[in-house]
């Protein structure tokens, strides 16, 4: 039966109504073998029943459309058809080959891989899809098939032993999962393989007759007490006398195990205390004498068996108190008892007061069931100052009424005068003498070294201060001026104007103004009023020299006063003179200063200057008789520099 494909259509411009223009017929020029085409609809189908993917699955079909309804003279026009088949799960899977055969080790470990098997099947896609199954044999569940893609992979699932079993054969199905019902008549899909497993042989080591072992022994027993044995044998040889047994000194750090090397006996080393650890978990290692690299563990644990071998104890100190006004009979404290021994606190515990006690005079013990017991007062006369606290220890003795075991506690009462009412003794707070524990000789001493620790950083904090402003006082800042003022420096020269400005050696007014008290405040018209030279008025020079008896006397007494008349001795002369400056410091490109009457003006200074001005005088004399023209006052102003400087000494003097 053949199967539609494709229906092609052709036009043709010509008038269908003129004849057999337009008339179209189709044919097939390529493709006859497979494929057929309807002449007038153009409806390409198969011409074969059954077309096989998997030989081929392309084919390429030219059709022809010609006009005048194919006869000669007819115009044609061709188109090519492109026929993909495709895929029916029509094949089923085969093995690659029958039979495969595989090898593993005894010591393989579940999981390990033991060889791979294919499969091939023809179609495509979820057509092609596999899957794979040991079929149920021998084997058990030993082996384990994954399949991945076409390929199955084999797995050990438990291990294996050369000694009991040396190889294993079995089946494996592949088949599909999905099958299309119309290719059954083809057979079953599916396909058998035969498969062999070949158990290596290898040097084992001892294999223990248990994975884990549980023993027990009894607590206090001496040592050498038999725990129990471990077994293991050669898997190789099922000899038993080639292993030596050990313990693993990491499991047993406190060494309370030995094992004995050729028949692993295991005994005490000491003697075990069930209420101190109840289970010891001990390794014992097997090793194989004639290669000591095969090597086996197992863990052993071992029970310590309780002995009723512990005395009844109370469970906590006790410590109570009852008020003086006690009366016969009253509860002062429930007493419980612990025995550490297992079960031992399902046993009846006696309590009692030894006789020879004094406590037994004032009280006495009742059982209240079990071990649950009432400590109770009796009537007896109690020495004690009534506003104070009597402390009383009373003896018990704890009996084990199973083994025999006892033990001693003591109970700590205070007997004290109490609040009236409540159904509890609560003491009154007692008037005492001694210091408060807070504020104990240690804490007082703590106190004190605190105290005086703070007053060690306050004075050391005052002295630096002090210190530290003694440092900034004006004698040193004056001290430092001074020192910078009259350094031995010859400078850069008069060009160096930013070594030291001065300006204000060069002002009149300012330097006078300094010198004489004026200050920056100066301003002209002041000095009339401060009294300037003029008619009637002291000179200059009397003036000058009033002032530096002043500044001395001042710089004598008040260390807070610098001395300023260091810096203005090389100053000015003052406004006034006709001198003019004395200083080296005035510029060689001036003009020479009008001559003057040195002499004159310095005898006016008092008798400090009386040497000067007659060296003055001596050298004017030597000028007006000196008749060169061309006479420069620089050998003048050299002596006038040496003189002024012989005069700041004997001043700085």
């Amino acid at each position: 039966m053949s199967t539609s494909i494709i229906q092609v259509t052709a036009t043709d411009a010509d008038d269908p109504t003129y004849g057999n223009s337009a008339k179209l017929v189709y044919t097939l020029v390529q493709g006859q073998q497979y494929f057929s085409v309807d002449p007038q609809t153009g409806i390409l189908r198969t011409a074969v029943p059954d077309m096989d993917r998997e030989t081929q699955d392309q084919y390429l079909v030219v059709l022809q459309a010609k006009d005048m309804g194919g006869h000669l003279g007819g115009l044609s026009g061709t188109t090519t058809v492109t026929v993909r088949l495709t895929d029916v799960n029509d094949n089923p899977p085969r093995f690659t080959q029958s039979m495969w055969s595989f090898s593993v080790s005894e010591l393989a470990i579940p999981g390990a891989e033991i060889g791979r098997i294919s499969a091939t099947d023809a179609d495509l896609s979820e057509n092609a899809k596999l899957e794979y199954t040991i079929l149920e044999g021998e084997t058990g569940d030993t082996f384990n098939i994954t399949g991945v893609n076409q390929e199955a992979v084999i797995t050990l699932n438990k291990a294996v032993d050369y000694e009991s079993r040396s190889s294993y054969s079995f089946s494996v199905e592949v088949l599909n999962p999905i099958v299309d019902p119309r290719f059954l008549r083809r057979g079953p899909f599916k396909d058998r393989a035969s498969i062999r497993v070949a158990v290596l042989d290898a040097d084992e080591p001892p294999r223990f007759s248990r994975a884990r072992y549980h023993m027990d022994v009894s607590e206090n027993c001496p040592p050498a007490c038999t725990v129990g044995r471990v077994s293991a044998v050669d898997p190789d040889t099922g000899l038993t006398n080639n292993i030596r047994f050990s313990i693993d000194p990491q499991s047993d750090p406190e060494a309370l195990f030995r094992i004995t090397p050729d028949t692993g006996l295991i005994t005490t080393a000491m003697e075990l205390d069930r209420e101190r650890e109840h289970w010891h978990n001990i390794t014992v290692i097997a090793t194989q004498r004639d290669n000591p690299s095969q090597v086996s563990r197992a863990v052993v644990a071992i029970e310590t068996l309780d002995l009723n071998d512990n005395a009844p104890e109370l469970d906590r100190q006790y410590t109570t108190a009852m008020c003086d006004s006690s009366s016969i009979g009253q509860v002062v404290q429930v007493l419980r008892a612990i025995d550490r021994d297992e079960g031992g606190n399902d046993s009846t515990v006696y309590f009692s007061i030894p006789p020879e006690s004094g406590a037994a005079l004032n009280f006495s013990v009742r059982d209240n069931e079990g071990s649950l017991l009432v400590l109770l007062s009796q009537l007896h006369p109690l020495t004690r100052s009534p506003s104070s606290t009597l402390t009383l220890y009373v003896p018990l003795v704890l009996r084990d009424g199973t083994s025999g075991l006892t033990s001693t506690g003591t109970v700590t009462v205070s007997v004290c005068p109490c609040l009236r009412g409540g159904a509890r003794a609560v003491c009154l707070p007692q008037q005492s003498t001694l210091p408060s524990p807070g504020l104990s000789t240690a804490a007082l001493l703590a106190i004190l070294a605190c105290v005086a620790t703070l007053l060690a950083v306050s004075a050391l904090s005052l002295s630096l201060r002090r210190q530290k402003r003694d440092s900034l006082s004006p004698l040193e800042e004056d001290d430092v001026r001074e020192n910078i003022i009259t350094y031995d420096d010859e400078g850069g020269g008069e060009a160096d104007t930013a070594a030291f400005d001065i300006a204000a050696l060069q002002s009149p007014r300012g330097a006078y103004g300094g010198v004489m008290g004026f200050g920056a405040s100066w301003v002209p018209g002041m000095e009339a009023a401060r009294g300037a030279p003029g008619p009637g008025c002291p000179s200059l020079a009397l003036r000058v020299g009033e002032f530096l008896r002043l500044r001395l006397t001042q710089v004598t007494f008040d260390p807070s006063q610098p001395p300023y008349d260091s810096v203005q001795v090389y100053g000015l002369e003052g406004t006034g003179s006709r001198a003019g400056s004395l200083s080296s410091l005035e510029s060689e490109g001036e003009k020479d200063a009008e001559k003057e009457d040195w002499g004159a003006g310095l005898e006016e200074w008092g008798p400090q200057f009386h040497k000067l001005a007659q060296l003055f005088k001596e050298r004017e004399k030597e000028k007006e008789e000196n008749d060169k023209p061309h006479t420069t006052t620089d050998s003048l102003d050299t002596s006038r520099g040496q003189s002024m400087h012989h005069f700041g000494k004997q001043q700085k003097a």
